[in-house]
């Protein structure tokens, strides 16, 4: 059957447990590079002569393997990151390793809002970013994202795929809330439209009021 014209139809149902992700493949050739420069110091501590100058050839090994190390971490801690939101928290995790890791609790959350546009130029470079004045961020690529903010007022900010509807699904979660915690019977959300209606026959308390007795002086005498 049609739906009539002026009758907007039904919003998508949202997800239990909603999941998304963003993914940077140039971080791929930043581990590379990383790579390489282990390869060279293990390189240089097997096929070099260390009869001279070995204070200048070691802190050439340590320098090489450390610098690898850290830029092959620092790429492939954030080649993409996950999201997961469910009915209290939004999660983060950052590459294989899922590491570094964020849960945030959906009860901290006051407002959640669609970014059109995040750029490591607003956030000072890529990955895990702090700023005084904007907040905290994890940042992988250009493009959308979604921008929480916080309960003491601090803002997070997270790169993710199909950000509008994780901006839905946390909203959604977080109307929940709002009508659970207003004192919806049995701490269920009512439905749109419907207020709290008086408790029924099955609900505790509903049949415990006290049965009216005989008038005074009608009871049978003695």
């Amino acid at each position: 059957m049609d739906h009539p014209r002026d009758e907007p139809l039904p919003p998508d149902p949202v997800p239990d447990v909603w999941t998304g992700r963003a993914t940077n493949r140039v971080q791929w050739a930043l581990a590379a590079t990383g790579a390489a420069c282990v390869a060279l110091g293990i390189e240089l501590a097997v096929d070099l002569s260390w009869t001279s100058g070995t204070a200048a050839l070691l802190m050439a090994v340590i320098g090489c393997v450390a610098a690898g190390l850290l830029v092959l971490f620092g790429t492939l801690a954030f080649v993409h990151v996950e999201i997961t939101v469910d009915r209290h928290a939004l999660e983060v995790r950052c590459g294989h390793m899922g590491v570094p890791r964020r849960r945030i609790p959906l009860d901290t959350v006051v407002g959640a809002e669609f970014a059109p546009w995040v750029t490591p130029r607003q956030w000072g470079g890529w990955g895990y970013r702090w700023l005084p004045e904007k907040g905290t961020a994890v940042v992988v690529r250009r493009g959308e994202g979604v921008v929480l903010t916080l309960g003491d007022g601090r803002s997070f900010t997270v790169t993710v795929d199909d950000a509008e509807t994780a901006v839905r699904v946390i909203r959604h979660r977080m109307r929940l809330r709002a009508r659970r915690d207003a004192g919806a019977p049995g701490g269920w959300p009512a439905p749109d439209g419907v207020a709290p209606g008086p408790p029924g026959p099955e609900d505790p308390g509903a049949n415990d009021a006290p049965v009216p007795g005989p008038p005074p002086g009608t009871g049978p005498r003695a």
